[in-house]
């Protein structure tokens, strides 16, 4: 059984929880990597939708560009990112869905009085897209961060200290919730606690700070839990 991070912990002091975008709280993630997958098979390079998501999960557009442009021998050009990302906010009004059991969680961490923010390597443009079709908007008014926007994504950690330093925290004060191995690296560099969401059966990497939950409905016990034995 993993360590429990200190933030979790009787001696920690949880201060914030930073959440990623895709795959933790809006189901778009399968959306954009088969686009991801569409594109990189129009140059050569064979990957299939059923394999979109292993591929490219996590992954900034810039990286994936480089991994085609690699693989294929390809020039994407300049304006291949920002032509990508119009396509991803296109998609994202045409609809996506709330991961399951998101509101439930949002409001129980909510009542905790536990500061939220989103950091993620989504555009800003396509998070408020994702937000407001999903109705998530209002958990996160003013508490975006767009690692996209800053040109610096994940797995570098900026967008996640940047979070912190908005919020006014150290970074051992924060606990984030991630679901791809780019983002818990990113988290994990930048000195914070992260649980990952993975099914069962789907390994996580063996790093300290490290946790695992299968389904959103174990994330606020466990916050409620080290807020608990804090004092709180």
């Amino acid at each position: 059984m993993a360590e429990q991070p200190l933030v979790l912990s009787p001696q920690g002091h949880l201060k914030l929880i930073i959440f990623d975008c895709d795959g933790v709280l809006v189901d778009s993630e399968e959306t954009c990597c088969r686009i991801s997958a569409e594109e990189a098979r129009r140059v050569g390079m064979n990957v299939p939708d059923k394999q979109a998501v292993k591929v490219f999960s996590g992954m900034a557009l810039p990286g994936i560009q480089h991994m085609i442009e690699q693989e294929t021998g390809a020039k994407l050009g300049a304006g291949w990112a920002s032509m990508m990302q119009k396509r991803f906010v296109v998609a994202m009004k045409e609809g996506v869905e709330p991961v399951e059991g998101v509101y439930d969680m949002l409001n129980s961490i909510q009542k905790m009085g536990v500061p939220v923010r989103v950091a993620s390597n989504s555009s800003q443009e396509e998070m408020d897209a994702k937000f407001s079709i999903t109705n998530l908007e209002h958990f996160f008014k003013n508490r975006i961060h767009s690692a996209r926007d800053m040109g610096i994504p994940k797995p570098k950690p900026d967008v996640y200290l940047k979070a912190a330093e908005e919020e006014g925290v150290s970074p051992a004060e924060c606990l984030v919730l991630e679901d791809s191995d780019t983002g818990a690296q990113a988290a994990v560099d930048a000195g914070m606690a992260c649980v990952m969401l993975r099914p069962e059966g789907n390994p996580i990497p063996k790093w300290n700070n490290i946790l695992r939950i299968n389904h959103l409905s174990q994330f606020a016990p466990l916050v409620q839990k080290a807020l608990q034995q804090q004092g709180r």
